[in-house]
């Protein structure tokens, strides 16, 4: 264990552990740092800190059992207590914020109960039915009760799990540094030290790479790949990043109220043009309401194509046969491409007579909270980032629930379905239903589907074997040897 492996990448964050993010530069520091009951694997979640479980056949009860002798990184016993402590924190509803939607994880763990049955046994009982628990535990980082209550607000204070690294130095906003624990459960980690390192744009990152100031490069653009297959000795990986790029319609008033006028749009778009024009090829077309990469997305389903006359048809049903204006809520950034998207989306639906009126946002924070707020004139630019179909399906499409992200969309058949997906423990069973919630979200759409972004990693020395996590998180406890 000698290696000392420095990572570039856009963002350089140490977050709260319970923070709730889909982001790859945050997440790849949380899992050096923190370990939970379960971790995302392959073929679905992993033991972690819990060896095994029971799940009740009403799925409101889990019950886990711990590994023995785990330790923080400050020496603090991991126990029951902890877990307790720490799951109850994440439930908290001023816990989880994101883009100003606080509470994300308070609205699926409200009401937890966590019973200490023994220092190694701890049962969870919730108040409703939630056979995807696991989506949300996987982001419950047991952390240390007696740092927490020590560091304040001091996140890297607070910074105390059991993961295979313990943090070493941390420079907000330029660098993290983390030191190898090789008591860790797993087994001692292979390279010594980790540091993130601020790369602001792709370009910076993979001169950083080819220079050999870092050993691997994260979130490059496709055209690297072509620079790194003519240089010697480096690696590189292109992957599927699961956050969807959709446009949001506002369901609830105006043109995208109809069904019609929703299904229209996504059949006038050809998908494949937009990758090209506004991605430059690095991207892939979005058919339904997760990636490809998520739990319950059809492979067998149709994908859209682009389909003027029936685009035509049901627009001139919906009382817009002589076209109609949008009114389009656009952010400068996040995604960066949106106002180019914005505008080959507007060219594309030119022979249907639809045209654009955009209203530009430069704060992304306040472009967030008037989503949130339902304050998005006929349609939005967005992101789904969740790795979880039910979270999407919860926090974007039940009409019950409402939240943060739901912009009046409505349909009670995918609303029954998401009711037995909760009920439904065994896998295989769950996954057909959210299967069928896919096909029903392409029949009666409740956004514009666009695209997901392709990104490549970069990494020093030759790994043919070594690939990107279905997640699109970089796993650091799986970079190869690096020499």
């Amino acid at each position: 264990m000698t290696q000392h492996i420095r990572i570039a990448q856009p963002r350089v964050v140490l977050d709260d552990p319970h923070a709730c993010t889909d982001s790859n530069d945050v997440l790849n520091v949380f899992g050096a740092l923190f370990d939970a009951l379960v971790r995302r694997g392959p073929d679905g979640y992993e033991p972690a800190l819990a060896t095994h479980w029971h799940i009740s056949a009403d799925a409101r009860t889990f019950t886990f059992w711990l590994l023995d002798n785990v330790r923080f990184h400050n020496g603090d016993v991991c126990d029951a207590g902890a877990v307790k402590f720490s799951l109850e924190r994440m439930a908290r509803p001023d816990m989880g914020a994101t883009l100003g939607a606080p509470g994300v994880y308070s609205q699926y763990l409200a009401g937890l109960t966590v019973e200490i049955i023994n220092p190694l046994e701890v049962r969870l009982t919730l108040v409703n039915p939630m056979a995807d628990l696991f989506d949300i535990l996987a982001y419950g980082h047991i952390i240390s009760p007696r740092a927490v209550a020590a560091a304040g607000n001091d996140l890297a204070r607070r910074a105390i799990g059991t993961g295979p690294y313990a943090l070493e130095q941390y420079v907000p906003g330029e660098s993290i540094t983390v030191r190898a624990n090789p008591a860790h459960f797993s087994g001692a980690p292979l390279h010594e030290t980790i540091t993130w390192i601020k790369g602001e744009s792709a370009q910076m990152r993979l001169a950083m790479l080819l220079a050999e100031e870092v050993t691997v490069a994260n979130s490059l653009s496709p055209e690297s790949r072509n620079v790194l297959n003519a240089v010697p000795d480096f690696t590189n990986t292109a992957y599927l990043a699961p956050t969807a790029i959709i446009c949001m319609f506002n369901a609830a008033n105006g043109p995208g109220a109809d069904p019609r006028v929703r299904l229209a749009l996504n059949l006038a778009l050809d998908r494949d043009a937009l990758v090209e024009k506004v991605l430059h090829g690095a991207g892939q077309s979005l058919h339904g309401f997760i990636s490809p990469a998520h739990f319950g997305a059809d492979p067998a389903a149709p994908s859209f194509r682009r389909d003027l006359d029936q685009a035509g048809a049901l627009l001139r049903a919906a009382g817009f046969g002589d076209g109609l204006t949008l009114q389009v809520y656009c952010p400068t950034h996040l995604p960066d491409e949106a106002q180019a998207l914005v505008a080959e989306l507007e060219s594309q639906f030119a022979p249907l007579a639809v045209r654009f009126q955009i209203h530009l946002e430069s704060d992304r924070t306040r472009y967030a909270n008037q989503v949130r707020l339902k304050n998005i004139h006929d349609i939005c630019v967005f992101d789904s980032s969740p790795m979880s179909a039910f979270r999407v399906l919860h926090e974007k499409i039940d009409s019950r629930v409402k939240g943060s992200w739901w912009e009046g969309y409505c349909n009670p058949a995918v609303e029954a379905l998401i009711d037995a997906g909760r009920r439904t423990v065994d896998g295989a069973a769950r996954e057909s239903l959210y299967r069928q919630c896919y096909r029903l979200l392409q029949q009666d759409p409740p956004w514009l589907y666009l695209y997901n972004h392709r990104r490549v990693i970069g990494i020093k020395g030759a790994h043919p074997d070594w690939r990107m996590s279905r997640d699109g998180v970089l796993d650091v406890r799986k970079l190869p040897v690096i020499r």
